[in-house]
C-alpha cells in the first residue's frame, strides 16, 4: 500500500490528513474550505496526486449508539462521488469521538479558542487517519 489520504467531512471545512510512506504515522496537512462537489472533489484529487496516496479514508460521524443519522448518510453519498470521480479505493471509519478528542488536546496545550476552530478539522482528520493506521499495523 502506498500513502494514505485522511478526511475529515464538516459542513464548511474537511480536514486532509496523510500516511509517512510506511503507513505508521499520520500527519494533518490542512484544510479544504469547501465551496461545491466539484470543486471540493478536484482539491482532493489534487491533494491525492501530491502525495503519491493511493487510499482515502474517510470519517463516518455516527451516532453515539452506532447508528447513522444525517451527518453519516452525508458522508456516505460524498465518499460514492469520490469513488465515481476519482477512482480511489475508499474506506469508511468510524470517527466517533475524534473533533472531541482533538478539542481536549487543544485545550491542554492552551490554545486560543480561534486557533482551536482553525485546526480542529484538520487535527481530527490525523486522528482519523491514525486510528486507521494503528488498526492496519497490528
Amino acid at each position: 500500500m502506498q500513502r494514505a489520504l485522511a478526511l475529515d467531512l464538516g459542513e464548511k471545512r474537511i480536514g486532509v490528513a496523510v500516511s509517512d510512506p510506511l503507513n505508521i504515522i499520520a500527519q494533518a496537512i490542512g484544510t479544504i474550505q469547501r465551496k461545491d462537489i466539484k470543486s471540493d472533489l478536484k482539491t482532493i484529487a489534487d491533494f491525492l496526486k501530491e502525495y503519491k496516496a493511493d487510499k482515502l479514508i474517510i470519517g463516518l460521524p455516527l451516532n453515539m449508539n452506532g447508528t447513522k443519522g444525517k451527518s453519516a448518510k452525508l458522508a456516505i453519498d460524498f465518499a460514492e462521488a469520490l469513488k465515481k470521480e476519482i477512482q480511489v479505493d475508499v474506506e469508511m471509519i468510524d470517527e466517533r469521538l475524534t473533533s472531541a478528542q482533538g478539542e481536549r488536546i487543544f485545550l491542554e496545550a492552551d490554545m486560543s479558542r480561534e486557533k482551536r476552530k482553525k485546526n480542529i478539522d484538520k487535527i481530527a482528520a490525523q486522528l482519523i487517519l491514525q486510528n486507521y493506521l494503528d488498526l492496519h499495523n497490528m
